[in-house]
């Protein structure tokens, strides 16, 4: 079932890929040039014929990045998973990172169609000196056709081994309409939800920073208003707290938390791509993806047909502070939160 097969690795000093297949309906795209040629990195996108996945599709993708190597897997746009009938449809990629290597997995979210069935299981390989990005999301569907959470199921598997498959990390996200609720009765306003897993020497630092950015940032989203500003109810015991249009969470994993996840959930993916700028921008130099988020942050807002549920009217960030005055300006719905007797 093999559908693609790509290595990478490093010769005569630079990171150069050395093996590229692929076989329909999946095709692979290497551009001579994807930024500087500081960048010592080989950007790979993915793309599917007819512009997305087929119900009943099987793709599998085989990816090994060897020692001292950096390889960027990403997409033209996002994931569009159809449905013309009832079978799933299924995506496979088996990862091998190599020593002092660096493996970005950096994908457009998944769109799942009205009906839609998608799975995915995506399994990595690592050594104590490997490292690791990878961003995994999915939005809620297509708004001006009526769509909000209106596929029938998804389900989406991470699984990060070591040497001798020992399990290091092992996530699995899972949306189906159950018998007394449904997926947008359990999601209400959000729009967006979003992984984001960090692991390895090379990520050192970012790692350290994004946990720090995000308890600021849901300091900010999360705060309290005091009993003097806040609305009351009739009987005074509850008043309003806004309910904040991007929620995040950071947690390690791993011997000495040697990795960190971070989830998300937002009621517009220009929130995710703005805070996976802000949060990435250290790695600028390393793999220059400013500009590739900026590129597909402004294909989102300019082809509103194809993404109409996940905008943003709001200037891009530079910063986390700027971010978070962004996002706070967002509109937000109200929930009730009971004051403590």
């Amino acid at each position: 079932m093999e559908s693609g097969k790509l290595v990478v690795e490093r010769v005569e000093g630079r990171s150069t890929l050395t093996r590229c297949f692929s076989k329909y309906p999946f095709k692979f795209i290497v551009p001579n040039k994807a930024g500087s040629s500081k960048a010592d990195a080989v950007w790979i996108y993915t793309i599917t014929y007819g512009g997305g996945i087929v119900s009943g599709d099987s793709i599998a993708c085989d990816v090994t990045v060897g020692d001292g190597a950096i390889a960027v897997l990403t997409t033209q746009s996002s994931t569009k998973v159809h449905s013309f009938s009832l079978c799933t449809s299924l995506l496979l990629l088996f990862a091998s990172i190599g020593k002092d290597a660096l493996l970005v997995v950096i994908p457009d979210p998944v769109t799942c169609f009205s009906t839609a069935k998608y799975s995915q299981i995506q399994n990595f390989k690592v050594l104590p000196e490997s490292s690791l990005l990878l961003v995994d999301w999915i939005t809620s569907g297509r708004h001006e056709r009526g769509e909000k959470w209106a596929f029938s199921h998804y389900k989406s598997t991470n699984h990060i081994l070591l040497q001798g498959n020992e399990t290091l990390f092992l996530d699995t996200t899972s949306l189906e309409h159950r018998r007394h609720s449904s997926i947008p009765e359990r999601l209400q306003d959000y729009q967006v939800i979003a992984m984001i897993v960090l692991l390895g020497p090379k990520l050192k630092l970012i790692q350290s920073q994004i946990q720090e950015d995000v308890k600021k940032l849901m300091s900010q989203q999360l705060r309290l208003p005091s009993i003097s500003t806040g609305c009351s109810s009739e009987s005074g015991s509850s008043y309003w707290l806004p309910k904040p249009s991007f929620l995040a969470s950071c947690s390690t994993f791993g011997p000495k938390g040697t990795g960190v996840v971070i989830r998300v959930a937002s009621m517009t993916t220009e929130s995710v791509y703005s805070f996976l700028q802000d949060q990435f921008a250290s790695l600028e130099e390393l793999l220059e993806l400013r500009h590739i988020f900026r590129q597909k942050s402004k294909d989102w807002v300019e082809r509103p047909q194809e993404n109409a549920p996940l905008l943003a009217k709001s200037n891009r960030s530079s910063n986390l502070q700027s971010n978070i005055q962004k996002i706070s300006q967002e509109p937000r719905r109200s929930i009730l939160y009971a004051k403590p007797t």
